[in-house]
């Protein structure tokens, strides 16, 4: 049975966007709520439109070159729109559809004014709202008329800026359809927009009323500054009241027109507090049965509020659930480990197993609850010193959550329980056997790991990495580990603070660890410095390598003269750190194993930029610099009232930061190396379920959680919606960008530098090497894409231990996330780079190709050209 080709309002519900589209299937959804008015009107359905489209066969062809377009070719994509647009709008409406059209107008009134709008049905949907991509027409009169525009709402579907977006989020236009909404026409005194949440600061509990006079466009438009109103708890506790200087009205013979305001009105509010707090009311009504906070659009008639759109609210980042009886102040994880971006279910899932510390995940991204941390003086004391030495931001957004309204009550320090018997640790001993020490057993854990996991398959897999994942914490948590991690730490700290307050040094520490021992992810670097040594002498293979494209090269690397040499390099570079790639805490990440090619431009950039034997003089000249600063220090030292005391102390405290300095990057390589094991055991489990034929990819296990994949090999069943759901949730959280400190208000707080010690114009952040350096900026988002010259300053978003191979070719760091002691940062110092992190969208505000001077002993940036 063919579907009708006009549905009235009252018959559509949200289940039927794939006939009416997304505004259609929500107006029907609201004219259903009880206490919401919708005027009426009627849809006519996608299947009109696929009925006009097929009348024309080169409107197919023209769709297939679209979807098959370069989408970076702005050209082409605005030529093939244009066409299209022009071959819909060409074709005669059937008289069959005509005469269903103008049937629907007699019902409604064929004398009245109408809306036409289009409904895509890629609009208005929970993921993507669409919003403006598409057309409305205004107060159209007669069927002629309005048989017109919806033909223009086909066409609209076409336009330039709808077919980018489209593009931008994954969607093929061939799947999308328009239907077309034909609403009678409000004439309102003021109209507007009310978003549910709080637009800005994501808070859920504070909903925002834009309003103007007149008809919406005028706001729509960009025509007026609107008044703005934010209502809290059924109270206006903010409000804006703006000069409204223009406003868009109806016409009788059908368009609108712009006017201007009576003088006397302009400064007027359009609405009055309690007409604000009962559109709020109205609106929290739609959001409860849509279920999620939304963008509504609305008229104000003689007869009251008018609905004529709602859609959900698509920018906001998600709240991790709670038991909703308390405020709750979430602190990002990813910030601390450079790793912002969002993680699939089974790394997210995986990572939880195996961390230290309680995790929740919202966003695609992980969270630490800091609630209870925060509710008494000294736990609360506590954390924030904690954070604030690694990262001011993070400990400014606390603080200014803790700032607002009591929103975590402090209550009064517990009573002080009996101390337990026995004497505390004894201080560690500065002792570099210490630290073999602690390799050698992580090595062989992770040796015995690979050993036993070979033989586990099924449920029996799932059951021995439960266990594997209680040695990886036990390992984690030695407490030898933690004490030597901290025994380094605590040395920077002490000598930047006192050789600050003693000499006036900003940040000594930074020279005082160049070339530390034992430092395994400056090794890395290093290390692919001396694979480029083998691959320098032989010209076949550097330039085979330079036109590489995906990962399958090796193999062809062996039939070029040298090139069985650099073969085995790489190969046993990889066999070292293959495990390590961006993001790597997410397992479902493709490792440097997986795809070698990763790393072919940083080889490239090592073959032009460096001498052979690179990497033994960088790591020698660093520790003279190190030897030459602490013989500097201690001389002025023992010149100082005092000195010889404060030399002796001084003395201990470097011999014990280069002790133990360099293990902090160690256990992260463990972590990472483990995560490998378990990812290619889960993934050799997968190819058994894909050729059972359960799965229909290996990569499908990405998209469940670590429980779920475990119920699949158990039932040899899996939820192929379930799997189709998740990827689209990760593709959205990927548009997302997630804020340090996150409420259970939705509310989303990034902190801020308190800072005026700066020049005008400078970007500020945190100085975590020390130096000035001017240089050539590279902005590089992606390592497999960096083309990195001699003097160049990188400028990405965030460094994990995966980007030090290319820190030995930079002669600067610049980071939007960072902090004193995550990994970037200590390589950055080990290098010798000067470093600044925290910079706030750095590689937005910074372009390309710019010059800059950055700053890494003060903090700040400056943009020279």
């Amino acid at each position: 049975m063919n579907e009708p080709y006009v549905l009235d309002l009252q018959e559509v519900d949200e289940t039927q966007i794939a006939v009416v589209g997304g505004k259609g299937a929500h107006l029907g959804a609201l004219s259903r709520i009880t206490g919401i008015r919708v005027p009426g009107g009627f849809c006519v359905t996608t299947e009109a439109f696929r009925r006009i489209v097929t009348r024309a066969p080169s409107i197919q062809e023209l769709l297939d070159r679209l979807s098959c377009s370069d989408p970076d070719d702005r050209e082409a994509i605005r030529t093939l729109s244009a066409r299209v647009r022009r071959a819909i709008e060409e074709i005669a409406v059937p008289e069959d559809l005509a005469e269903a059209i103008t049937g629907a107008l007699t019902r409604h009134g064929e004398q009245a004014a109408y809306a036409v709008r289009s409904s895509a049905t890629a609009e208005d949907l929970p993921t993507a709202s669409f919003a403006g991509q598409q057309d409305t027409y205004l107060n159209v009169m007669g069927p002629t008329a309005v048989l017109q525009h919806i033909s223009r709402c086909w066409a609209s579907l076409f336009t330039e800026r709808a077919v980018t977006y489209r593009r931008r989020n994954g969607i093929d236009h061939r799947t999308v359809h328009m239907a077309v909404v034909v609403q009678r026409m409000v004439l309102p005194h003021a109209s507007g927009i009310l978003f549910t949440a709080d637009p800005v600061t994501g808070n859920r509990k504070v909903a925002t009323v834009d309003a103007g006079f007149g008809l919406g466009e005028a706001l729509v438009s960009g025509l007026v500054n609107p008044d703005v109103f934010a209502v809290r708890d059924g109270e206006v506790v903010a409000r804006t009241i703006a000069a409204k200087q223009r406003a868009v009205h109806a016409l009788p013979d059908g368009g609108t027109q712009e006017r201007a305001v009576d003088s006397r009105r302009q400064e007027q509010p359009a609405l009055t507090d309690a007409q604000v707090v009962r559109l709020v009311h109205l609106g929290r009504r739609i959001e409860a049965h849509f279920g999620r906070p939304q963008d509504i659009e609305w008229c104000l008639d003689d007869d009251g509020f008018q609905i004529v759109q709602s859609r959900p609210i698509t920018t906001l980042f998600p709240v991790p659930e709670s038991d909703g009886q308390e405020n709750h102040v979430y602190v990002s994880v990813g910030h601390q480990q450079m790793m912002t971006d969002p993680m699939k279910p089974l790394g997210l899932s995986v990572w939880k197993l195996t961390a230290m510390a309680p995790m929740t995940d919202a966003g695609g991204r992980l969270w630490v609850d800091a609630t209870r941390a925060l509710t008494t003086p000294t736990s609360r004391t506590g954390l924030l010193d904690l954070v604030g030495r690694g990262d001011p931001l993070t400990r400014d957004a606390l603080e200014t959550v803790l700032e607002r309204d009591d929103f975590v009550p402090l209550h009064p320090d517990p009573a002080p329980s009996t101390p337990p018997a026995g004497s505390p640790p004894a201080p560690i001993e500065t002792d570099p056997a210490i630290v073999t020490r602690l390799i050698e057993r992580s090595e062989a854990s992770i040796a015995a790991l690979r050993r036993d996991i070979g033989t586990k398959t099924g449920p029996a897999l799932f059951d021995f990495l439960l266990e594997a994942f209680t040695e990886h914490k036990r390992v984690l948590s030695d407490p030898l580990s933690i004490q030597v991690i901290m025994a380094g730490m605590e040395a920077t700290w002490w000598l930047n603070d006192k050789l600050h307050e003693w000499l006036g040094e900003k940040n000594a520490a930074d020279t005082l660890t160049l070339s530390a021992p034992d430092n395994i992810t400056s090794q890395m670097g290093l290390a692919l410095l001396d694979v480029a040594d083998v691959i320098r002498p032989h010209p076949e293979v550097v330039a085979f390598l330079q036109n590489v494209e995906g990962d399958g090269f090796l193999d062809d690397l062996a039939k070029l003269p040298g090139g069985t040499e650099a073969r085995d390099a790489v190969e046993a570079y990889l066999d070292r750190y293959g495990m390590r790639c961006a993001g790597e805490i997410d397992i479902t990440r493709p490792r440097w194993r997986e795809q070698p090619g990763t790393l072919v431009p940083a080889i490239l950039d090592n073959v032009r930029n460096f001498e052979p034997g690179a990497a033994g003089r960088r790591f020698e000249q660093g520790r003279r610099e190190a030897e030459k600063k602490e013989q500097d220090v201690l001389t002025r030292l023992r010149a100082l009232p005092g000195g010889e005391s404060k030399a002796e102390e001084t003395k201990r405290m470097i011999e014990r930061v280069r002790t133990f300095i360099g293990y902090r990057e160690y256990p992260k390589y463990d972590i990472v190396s483990r995560l490998f094991v378990y990812k290619q055991a889960l993934l050799e489990e997968a190819r058994r379920l894909v050729q059972a034929g359960v799965l229909g990819g290996q990569e499908d296990i990405f998209y469940l959680t670590f429980q779920e994949l475990e119920q699949v090999t158990r039932s040899n069943r899996v939820d192929d919606r379930l799997v189709r759901q998740r990827r689209e949730a990760f593709r959205t959280y990927d548009a997302l960008t997630p804020p340090r400190v996150l409420t259970s208000d939705g509310e989303c707080v990034n902190g801020a530098y308190r800072r005026d010690d700066v020049p005008d114009g400078a970007l500020i952040g945190l100085p975590v090497s020390g130096g000035t350096i001017e240089g050539r900026v590279r902005v590089v988002l992606d390592m497999a894409h960096a083309d990195l010259g001699p003097g160049d300053i990188l400028v990405t978003a965030y460094t994990d231990p995966s980007w030090s191979p290319l820190f030995v070719g930079i002669a600067g760091l610049v980071t939007e996330v960072g902090g004193l002691m995550t990994h970037g940062a200590v390589i950055a110092r080990e290098y010798g780079l000067p470093a600044v992190v925290g910079v706030d969208q750095a590689t937005r505000l910074i372009r390309d190709g710019q010059r800059i001077r950055v700053h890494g002993t003060d903090g700040y940036i400056e943009i020279l050209s």
